[in-house]
């Protein structure tokens, strides 16, 4: 079961959420935006448009997805954020070793980050790596010694040698998707191939789960309740900006 692995390893990949056929639409969409903001703000400074930008809505509400992450947390959960990431090519930038919700400020620190793929995302161009089974407790976090880190405040977590030998590559084709828990250890190596490499993350809590301090960059989330009810009402509630798919 999907669960099942999840539960011990801390991810799932290879997931299909886009048919071929759509795949195009989006990345043309996606280009669109890029183009709009440039690539210096396309990077990583495109954190939740799926407030204004309804394809990022409907990737982020769509039903395969959503699916999916109410088997792995439960009926009841709100997107919490949204924000891509783009690694252009020939650059040496890079994604340290590090834990989602160790700066999200979150009570219990329970989250899931579905990382959809806008390009096809290989070990070329810098695809997203893990370290399974690191996910059963938060570690403290260092900044990182070497330059280019995309990470908003420098950091990474220390890994041993026996886990980097764990690792895992998330190769992905465009439209396919790959899930991993808010504490799994994770990073990425620079694009060293002439071709672009963009991801968009779609970040989802239970609705049990509270915001007990601001995240890293001081922000307060305004989640959408996507899937269930929300009794715990923990947060203040943003409602769909658009009609869910």
């Amino acid at each position: 079961m999907n669960r099942d692995f999840y539960e011990a390893n801390g991810y799932l990949t290879g997931i299909e959420i886009t048919p071929p056929n759509e795949v195009e639409a989006i990345r043309a969409q996606f280009d669109r935006l890029e183009a709009e903001v440039g690539r210096d703000k396309a990077r990583i400074g495109l954190l939740d448009r799926h407030f204004d930008t309804e394809f990022i809505w409907r990737l982020a509400a769509n039903p395969a997805v959503l699916d999916i992450v109410e088997e792995l947390i439960g009926a009841n959960f709100h997107l919490l954020a949204t924000h891509f990431f783009c690694k252009y090519g020939k650059e040496e930038k890079f994604v340290a070793w590090h834990q989602d919700v160790t700066y999200w400020g979150l009570e219990p620190p329970t989250a899931l980050t579905v990382w959809y793929a806008i390009d096809d995302s290989d070990r070329e161009n810098g695809c997203m790596r893990v370290l399974p089974g690191t996910h059963l407790g938060i570690r403290a976090h260092g900044k990182s010694a070497q330059e280019g880190n995309l990470l908003s405040i420098n950091q990474e977590v220390p890994v041993t040698f026996e886990e980097e030998q764990s690792m895992v590559d998330l190769e992905l084709k465009a439209g396919q998707a790959s899930i991993h828990d808010g504490a799994l250890i994770h990073g990425s190596l620079p694009n060293r191939s002439d071709r672009r490499r963009c991801g968009l993350t779609l970040r989802y809590v239970p609705t049990s789960v509270r915001q007990k301090v601001t995240n890293s960059v001081g922000k307060r989330y305004t989640p959408v309740l996507v899937r269930g009810e929300d009794h715990e009402k923990h947060f203040t509630l943003e409602p769909s900006p658009f009609p869910f798919p």
